[in-house]
C-alpha cells in the first residue's frame, strides 16, 4: 500500500467504522478485550478510574514521525456515564504526547442514540530522539450519579500504529497543533479552534489528509445554563494552500456538519476530515498551508471547546498529566 493510499484509508476509517491497516507486528496492534468497565460515583474533585485495555510499541529513529489510532465502543451503562478514550504514549529521555476523547454515554435503558458510543483518539508521535515509544490505551470515567458508581461495556476496538513513517513539515517536525488547556467560550460568536498556522511541506508531497477532531463542550463554565436545554454549533473544516506572494492559492470548506447537542450530553466528540487535498501547482502557488477548524454558534446555551486537560495517571492518585483534547493534524501523501 502506498503512502497516499494509507493515509486516506487511516483517516477515512472513521466513516467506514473500521480502520484498514497492512497487517502488523504483534507489539504494533493490539485488540482490545471486551470486558465491563466500572466506572466511580460522582465526587467533587471528580475521580475518574482509569482501566489501561491494550498496550503498543515501536522502535523509532529521531525523525521519525508515527500515527497512532484508538478506537474504542461501549455500551450497556448502568448509569449515564463519562466516557473517555485516552492514549498515554511515553518515550526515550523522558518524552510523553498523551491525547483524551470523550463523551457521555446514556444509560442502557435511556432510549436514546447516545446510549453505544464509539470514539477514536488520533494524533502523531514525535519523539525527536531514537529509541522506543510505548502507548497505553485507557478507558476513562465515572457515574454522572452522586449516588451510585457505574459499569458500561467496553465492547471492541484497537489501538495501533497506523502509519509508521508520516512525512514530516519541512523543519522537520509533524504538521500537528493542539488547543491550549481549558474550556474555550462560545457564547454566542465564532472560534478558530483547533488552528495549524502556516506550514511548509516537501515539494515532493501531492496531497494533505487533514484531520480535525473537536470535543466541544455544552454550557461553558462562565455562563448561565438551562439544564434542559441544548446548543446548536456548526463546524467546518478549512484547508488553505498559498502562493510565494502571500497570496491564496487553493482554498476548501467542504467539511461541514451542525450538531445540536443537550446540556446531559455535557461534551460532544466532533470528528472532521479532509480526506484528499491535492496540492496545486498553478503558477505562484508553493508548499505553504493552514488549516484550522470554525466552530458557530447558532442558538441555545452557551458553549465551549475543551482544550489540554490534567488528568490524574489513575484513580485517586495524586500525581497528574496533561492529555490533548481538541486537536489538528495532518498527513501528507
Amino acid at each position: 500500500m502506498n503512502v497516499r493510499s494509507l493515509a486516506a484509508t487511516a483517516v477515512l476509517a472513521l466513516t467506514a467504522g473500521m480502520l484498514a491497516a497492512t497487517p502488523a507486528q504483534a507489539e504494533t496492534f493490539a485488540t482490545f478485550t471486551p470486558q465491563t468497565i466500572s466506572v466511580p460515583k460522582q465526587v467533587r474533585p471528580v475521580v475518574h478510574s482509569v482501566t489501561p485495555v491494550g498496550t503498543i510499541s515501536l522502535d523509532m529513529t529521531a525523525t521519525q514521525t508515527a500515527y497512532v489510532v484508538s478506537k474504542m465502543r461501549v455500551n450497556d451503562a448502568t448509569i449515564r456515564s463519562l466516557f473517555d478514550n485516552e492514549v498515554v504514549c511515553q518515550g526515550p529521555g523522558g518524552w510523553s504526547k498523551n491525547m483524551v476523547i470523550g463523551q457521555n454515554v446514556y444509560d442502557i435503558d435511556s432510549g436514546s442514540p447516545l446510549r453505544d458510543v464509539t470514539l477514536y483518539t488520533r494524533f502523531l508521535v514525535h519523539p525527536g530522539v531514537a529509541g522506543r515509544v510505548t502507548c497505553t490505551a485507557n478507558v476513562r470515567g465515572n457515574s454522572l450519579s452522586r449516588d451510585s458508581a457505574a459499569t458500561y461495556r467496553l465492547v471492541s476496538g484497537y489501538l495501533t500504529f497506523a502509519d509508521t513513517s508520516v512525512v514530516n513539515a519541512a523543519d522537520g517536525q509533524p504538521a500537528q497543533s493542539s488547543v491550549s488547556a481549558g474550556t474555550h467560550a462560545l457564547n454566542g460568536g465564532t472560534l478558530r479552534l483547533p488552528a495549524l498556522d502556516h506550514f511548509d511541506l516537501p515539494s515532493a508531497v501531492q496531497g494533505l489528509n487533514v484531520v480535525g477532531d473537536v470535543n466541544l463542550k455544552v454550557c461553558h463554565p462562565d455562563a448561565p445554563c438551562d439544564t434542559y436545554g441544548s446548543a446548536q454549533v456548526k463546524f467546518t473544516l478549512f484547508v488553505n494552500q498559498w502562493k510565494s506572494d502571500g497570496a491564496l492559492c487553493k482554498a476548501d470548506s467542504s467539511i461541514q456538519v451542525t450538531h445540536d447537542v443537550p446540556y446531559w450530553m455535557h461534551h460532544k466528540y466532533v470528528p472532521l476530515n479532509k480526506s484528499d487535498f491535492t496540492v496545486s501547482t498553478a503558477p505562484g502557488c508553493i508548499p505553504r498551508f493552514n488549516a484550522y477548524v470554525k466552530a458557530e454558534w447558532l442558538s441555545g446555551q452557551t458553549a465551549g471547546i475543551h482544550g489540554t486537560a490534567d488528568l490524574t495517571d489513575s484513580q485517586g492518585s495524586t500525581t497528574t498529566h496533561d492529555s490533548d483534547m481538541s486537536h489538528a493534524y495532518v498527513l501528507p501523501y
